[in-house]
């Protein structure tokens, strides 16, 4: 199956808050349970960026049917091709659009995540951003293997892991602070903060190299 090809030299066309919308609408409506939404989305995407496995590297078939839960033989869950390369290219168009504000602009990069005012106090809640994110993760597990396991950057990336994994393995006391809507706020922005800091770690490696 034909997709199109992820290509970070292309002009910088992000998606309309209408265009976010819809594209929500569609991974919603879609009969796979696997599929994304905008938010998972959001964050998978941000890990494929800031792998050390560029996404830019592979092939588009690789991590893109893995937002909407795969294609299956018969080339569902999308009733047409038309279909699914509409949401293919809305995809990329976002894709680029984190790239591009990581890459030039990392303090004005906002992820997708919930925000909800509660008592006049704005808290955010990123589980949906942070099970995405290790979604995208888990497609380079040697890569991020050791950044996982690093001392310093496994605290680093604790909130995401805490936020978006399996809950079975938690202690009592992590159980009740992923039910505090207070706690939840600090993690999501911590897991927020984390992308920044893998940022400039990549940065940092890139100018030593060159």
């Amino acid at each position: 199956m034909d997709y199109p090809q992820y290509d970070p030299s292309l002009p910088d066309r992000p998606l309309s808050d209408d265009e976010l919308g819809k594209l929500d609408e569609t991974l919603l409506s879609l009969p796979s349970e696997a599929a994304m939404n905008v938010e998972a989305l959001d964050g998978y995407l941000t890990a494929l960026l800031l792998a050390p496995t560029p996404v830019a590297s592979l092939q588009t078939a690789q991590w893109l049917p893995v937002v909407w839960g795969g294609d299956g033989d018969d080339g569902k869950p999308f009733p047409s091709n038309r279909k699914r390369k509409d949401t293919a290219v809305l995809v990329l168009r976002h894709l680029n659009n984190i790239a591009t504000r990581l890459r030039e602009a990392p303090d004005d990069w906002e992820p997708v995540v919930s925000v909800a005012e509660v008592k006049g106090q704005e808290l955010v809640d990123a589980e949906d951003w942070c099970i995405g994110f290790l979604q995208g993760a888990a497609l380079d597990p040697d890569g991020w293997g050791p950044l996982f396991d690093d001392p310093t950057l496994g605290d680093v990336l604790a909130p995401i892991v805490l936020l978006g994994g399996d809950e079975a393995g938690l202690s009592e006391p992590e159980r009740e602070r992923l039910q505090d809507p207070q706690s939840r706020d600090e993690l999501s922005r911590a897991a927020v903060d984390a992308v920044l800091v893998l940022l400039e770690l990549r940065q940092g490696r890139t100018e030593a190299e060159g």
